[in-house]
């Protein structure tokens, strides 16, 4: 089992090594032992946070019906059904509500563990997690803000551990057919890119909820809320509907920004941004008067990044994303009787001076359409042996494989969401929100009649430093205030 101290020899190496020298009992290889079988020092022993909601998909999928072990589930609320679905599931792994308590307990018995708590607090539980040197498994976003994702990158070089955001569209095979097409020069230079989704499809852009008071039974009020400032609980805040709170989560950007944008990232090899600007919906509950409500996110958004031009694409980018149901007019080189990808609700064009690629959320589906009239279709993405088609591309099951292998093997470099990648990616997906943020601050004017808005304007970015070059103000968003005890170190 590897942690930071010591070598990153794989579990399983680990194990038939220490077992030979001490001469007490041998490991069988599974091939001895027969097809099908998989021997004990084969399986990664896993700890999953966060464990209802998306958290049973992610504990389950890198379970993999049985060809790994799950030794702890942690989730600060046992009423869910989900979360008593996963006790359930795994009889026989520790129950805790504190993930903290989970670590130190158990762990000499975990080798690696699935992050799939609210925004908020992925960041706490993920470095906890690599410090111990645990392999992470952490949902999309990949952190609350932007520093927290680069800290994250960091340490998952400096703890030599095997890392995966959840983005389980960058596992599609289809996404490869997009990086052929594009590196065959069938796009040319791509100088615009368009991004968006239905989301919101929680309540957002709505005043402030009243605590509810009484706290449920079986949720830990505190310990849910983590770093985040203390508020009083309400179930417009979990489960679920936390999204739309930047005390808790990203908005629509967070949740849908790392599945969309991760296209154009792995087709253009982009780096960080230059510039952003954004524009949001008001929503008014009386005449004249926009609500103001600077703790939520808006009911939809507009935001543009600039990328420079690169090695791979000469052109400089422009990206566009919508959300809350706004999408781009249709460009000029998708024919008129071709239909928007996934009818409208998701999806991606990239924009190049030769051809077009238009995909769904995931990368499901691309098509290209070229200047002289060619259509081109990705193959259908690949079934299993029992022709269903693969849970989630096999993103988490690629991930359990690459941490037994060990940290650097040929498993860890192929996969497609260590947090070198999922780092700078999830880095420009919040610095939509930053701009959202910046967008909201306002200053009363020296007539005492309306307010002043300073933040509304193109803000330039140095992505090296994490810093925000041209509006000092709207570097407070770069990290977050801490409660006391919960500072990521």
């Amino acid at each position: 089992m590897q942690n930071s101290e010591k070598s990153t020899t794989s579990r399983r190496q680990f194990i038939q090594t220490g077992a030979l020298a001490a001469g007490s009992f041998f490991i069988v290889p599974r091939h001895v032992l027969g097809k099908g079988y998989i021997a004990p020092s084969d399986k990664l022993n896993i700890a999953g946070v966060g464990i209802g909601g998306k958290g049973f998909s992610d504990t389950n999928n890198a379970y993999n019906n049985g060809a790994n072990n799950m030794v702890a589930l942690c989730d600060v609320d046992w009423s869910l059904p989900r979360v008593k679905e996963n006790f359930s599931k795994h009889p026989n792994a520790k129950r805790y509500k504190d993930f903290r308590e989970m670590l130190d307990k158990e762990g000499k018995a975990i080798d690696a563990v699935t992050v799939s708590t609210a925004d908020h607090t992925h960041a706490v539980v993920a470095m906890a997690a690599m410090q111990r040197g645990k392999h992470v498994y952490v949902q999309k976003p990949l952190t609350h803000n932007i520093h927290e994702a680069r800290m994250l990158t960091e340490a998952a070089r400096k703890y030599k551990v095997v890392t995966q955001m959840g983005n389980q569209g960058s596992s599609n095979p289809q996404q490869k057919q997009m990086v052929e097409w594009f590196d065959k020069g069938l796009l040319g230079n791509v100088h615009t890119v368009y991004l968006w989704t239905n989301r919101p499809v929680w309540p957002q852009g709505i005043p402030v909820p009243q605590a509810a008071g009484e706290v449920p039974a079986d949720l830990d009020w505190d310990l849910w809320l983590g770093p985040a400032q203390k508020v009083g609980y309400t179930p417009a805040y979990h489960p679920f509907k936390w999204r739309g709170w930047w005390n808790f989560g990203a908005g629509a950007l967070g949740d849908i920004g790392c599945h969309i944008m991760d296209v154009p990232f792995r087709v253009l090899g982009l780096g960080y941004p230059t510039e952003v600007e954004t524009s949001i919906s008001q929503v008014f509950l009386k005449d004249w008067t926009p609500e103001y409500i600077p703790e939520g996110c808006p009911p939809s958004s507009q935001v543009e990044l600039q990328f420079p031009a690169s090695a791979k694409n000469k052109s400089a980018v422009k990206m566009v994303w919508l959300d809350g149901g706004l999408r781009p007019f249709r460009p000029e080189m998708l024919p008129a009787g071709e239909p928007f990808p996934e009818n409208g609700e998701n999806g991606v064009f990239l924009i190049g001076d030769k051809g077009l690629i238009a995909c769904g959320m995931y990368g499901d589906d691309p098509k290209l359409y070229t200047k002289s009239g060619e259509k081109m279709e990705a193959a259908p993405k690949p079934k299993s042996a029992d022709g269903k088609s693969i849970p989630e591309n096999g993103h988490q099951v690629l991930w359990t494989e690459a941490c037994k292998a060990g940290f650097n093997s040929k498993e860890h470099k192929a996969l497609t969401s260590s947090f070198d990648f999922a780092g700078p990616l999830t880095e420009s997906v919040l610095m939509g929100n930053l701009a959202i943020r910046s967008y909201t601050l306002r200053t009363p004017k020296a007539d005492g009649r309306g307010f002043s808005y300073p933040g509304r304007k193109k803000l330039t970015w140095d992505g090296k430093s994490m810093k925000i070059t041209n509006f000092d103000e709207a570097n407070q968003f770069v990290s977050r205030n801490y409660r006391d005890g919960w500072k990521l170190a």
